[in-house]
């Protein structure tokens, strides 16, 4: 059983505790009897588990109601457990708060009316169609364009990498406004069933999960599907991965929570050489080692998500502590798993079993919603311009 006595630290009220141990034990009856249906039916996996968040109420945390923000400490606490449980799961929750992200935060009173409520209800299923071929880390290089054309705006190009490519009901989709200059950019809402639309590919990876590639070609939507200022497009898309940032270093804090826990079931009931494997040095540091890496992360995640939610407008380091929080926490998970692996031998490579899973499940954590690459310059851009400031 993963240890939760972090739950006592200063960064969580009673609210906080009471969600993280109710949504375990509603993660034991009804997403670990998934674990691994993903395999033979990834849409109809996906679809079932975002019906069963909605229907529990957990979807709630993911979207912003009335007051237009996010509790963060919530989504990291829930994307911890899910992780736990089921890399699916965190997937398919992490992409109902992700691809509304930008509705919740800057959607119009119509836009949240309409739609929020359907993702809540687990009734509909968003995407965040922000990367291209060409423009990954450097989204301002988007080449996917939108033009005004009377009382419509029109696009064309192509996104790529897209989560839930295929299975989403609506596209948050970013696009270069080229009457407003270099800097212009939009953030619009397409419904899946826009004949403009066309979902040209999926992307076999690593870890099964719903990714592909979307086409726009002559892709006509109303004016009032502009999110947003017309022109701060990257605005939308910057701010809402802020928030989702640290939650990512918060799914890789259960992924290896996970993994510390299977490598200690199995260290104190292997035997070898007349002894348990927990009572080898060897075993015991990397037990050790492992447990320190948790917790580290455990902390920077949860510093991130208790900044961003006592006043990010108005604290400056928000920025830094979630990519702190993310760069970390997915880093030292690869590490923890890693270990795991090594620690159960021949057990820890068998297709299916639950380190393995874990094993290709952790390592595109390191890549999305910025790579490890890119949360370094982050983290020394705030640096050096805290330096600057100090100076």
């Amino acid at each position: 059983m993963a240890d939760t006595s972090f739950l006592s630290w200063p960064f969580f009220a009673d609210s906080h505790r009471d969600l993280a141990r109710d949504l375990a034990s509603w993660c034991a009856r009804e997403i670990e009897p998934l674990e691994g249906r993903e395999d033979e039916d990834l849409d109809g996996t996906c679809r079932e588990i975002v019906r069963r968040l909605g229907a529990g109420g957990w979807l709630r945390y993911a979207v912003a109601a009335d007051s237009g923000r996010l509790d963060v400490r919530s989504l990291c606490l829930i994307r911890e457990t899910l992780g736990r449980f089921s890399g699916i799961a965190d997937f398919a929750f992490a992409l109902q708060g992700l691809g509304s992200g930008p509705i919740s935060l800057f959607g119009s009173e119509a836009q949240r009316r309409t739609w929020l409520p359907r993702v809540a209800a687990g009734e509909a299923i968003p995407a965040f169609a922000l990367s291209e071929a060409e423009a990954g880390s450097d989204v301002a290089a988007m080449t996917t364009t939108a033009r005004r054309d009377g009382d419509s705006w029109v696009i064309d190009g192509e996104k790529t990498w897209i989560s839930n490519a295929g299975l989403a009901d609506f596209y948050i989709v970013f696009c270069r406004l080229p009457e407003m200059g270099e800097k212009g950019f939009g953030a619009f809402l397409v419904e899946a069933g826009n004949p403009g639309l066309r979902v040209s590919g999926r992307i076999d990876v690593l870890a099964p999960h719903p990714l592909g590639t979307i086409a726009f070609q002559d892709c006509r939507v109303p004016a009032d599907a502009l999110i947003g200022e017309p022109g701060k497009g990257l605005k939308v898309a910057l701010a809402t991965l802020d928030v989702f940032r640290s939650t990512v270093g918060a799914a890789a804090l259960g992924f290896a929570r996970r993994a510390l826990d299977e490598a200690l079931s199995w260290a104190r009931r292997r035997r070898a050489f007349g002894k348990n494997l927990s009572e080898f040095q060897l075993t015991q540091a990397r037990l050790a080692d492992m447990a320190l890496e948790v917790d580290a992360s455990a902390l920077l995640v949860y510093r991130a998500a208790w900044t961003k939610d006592s006043g990010a407008e108005r604290n400056v380091r928000v920025t830094r502590e979630a990519a702190m929080a993310k760069l970390f926490a997915t880093e030292a998970a690869q590490r923890v798993i890693d270990q795991a692996v090594q620690l159960l031998g021949g057990r820890g490579v068998v297709a299916g079993a639950p380190v393995e899973r874990l094993y290709r499940e952790v390592r595109a954590l390191r890549i999305y919603e910025g790579t490890s690459e890119i949360q370094r310059l982050v983290i020394a851009g705030q640096l050096l311009a805290g330096t600057s400031q100090e100076g």
